[in-house]
């Protein structure tokens, strides 16, 4: 009799990080701390650019729509890693791990090239001063929303090819969300195509918007060194250090997880640097040294007291 090997799991187990039994409060407390920071500053950003006119720029525009980004990524993946921590509760429906898998990378990838149009508003505005507003005011919204087609149509076609495998058995993910290579290992059918559009996939998504921040900023690098006033040069390359820096905690984590042929047992511990210690910093990154953020929080809230 021929065997049934058709998907027959309705749920898959979450390990996340049970080999820490001992931490695991201790963990719910620093995740659920980084995770409210992470709303609030996110949500003082996106309400800052909102009602200050002094933010109305281009370079703003792209960082309140990063703050957004920011808060719907992390949203969809640390609320369970808390419910786990807490409550022990490590279930995940099939749907519901399909669905955070889907939202999850969409978000990802909305990242990864959302991080690269803030490197090209960069360079404009440094290359190209005297054009930069008169070309961003009529570009920053297809520059925006591009990222989130892109994203959203590319994590559906690996998505798909994912759930197109069969599961019959174990149900156990050594991670604390639904990912690509952990549910490749679980798979009972040859997982060789969807493996190889997810890598195909990664290097699109990850390593060449990656490839592009390093040539951008380069020739950044260049121009900048061109600038004979020591002020203007200091200026120029403060607007770009904090776009540089979250975009170099992003990519290197991302880099480390997917790049590679299959998932491994350190994967998780990468993933929660990227998916939580590095939008916790993130506002603050890029408040902490932007004298036009700061006089704008000043300036909006001494008027309320």
């Amino acid at each position: 009799m021929k065997q049934d090997n058709s998907t027959n799991i309705k749920e898959f187990i979450l390990l996340a990080f049970t080999n820490l039994q001992h931490f695991q409060f201790l963990l719910f407390v620093l995740v659920l701390i980084m995770y409210n920071t992470c709303l609030a500053g996110n949500l003082m950003i996106i309400f800052l650019v909102t009602r200050s006119s002094s933010l109305h720029k281009p370079m703003y525009f792209f960082i309140s729509d990063f703050a957004i980004l920011e808060v719907i990524f992390v949203s969809v993946i640390v609320p369970k890693l808390l419910d786990i921590l807490i409550t022990s509760e490590h279930g995940i429906s099939f749907v519901g791990c399909f669905a955070q898998l889907y939202v999850g990378n969409s978000t990802g990838i909305v990242e990864c090239y959302l991080l690269t149009v803030m490197a090209y508003d960069r360079h404009l505005a440094i290359h190209s001063p005297l054009l930069y507003t008169s070309i961003m005011s009529q570009i920053k919204i297809t520059l925006a929303i591009l990222p989130w087609i892109a994203g959203f149509f590319l994590a559906g076609i690996t998505t798909l090819f994912t759930a197109c495998l069969e599961f019959c058995g174990p149900n156990e993910l050594d991670h604390f969300f639904c990912d690509m290579a952990p549910l490749h290992n679980l798979s009972c059918s040859d997982p060789f195509l969807s493996n190889l559009v997810t890598n195909v996939a990664a290097v699109f998504v990850i390593l060449l918007p990656f490839i592009i921040i390093i040539c951008i900023y380069t020739h950044i690098i260049i121009t900048v060194s061109k600038i004979k006033s020591e002020e203007g040069m200091h200026k120029a390359f403060l607007t770009c250090t904090s776009h540089l820096t979250v975009a170099s905690l992003f990519f290197v984590t991302c880099i480390i997880v997917y790049l590679q042929p299959s998932g491994n047992q350190y994967d998780k511990y990468f993933a929660l640097v990227y998916l939580v210690f590095t939008p916790t910093l993130n506002p603050f990154i890029y408040t902490l040294r932007n004298s036009d953020v700061k006089t704008a929080f000043y300036s909006l809230f001494s008027s309320k007291f």
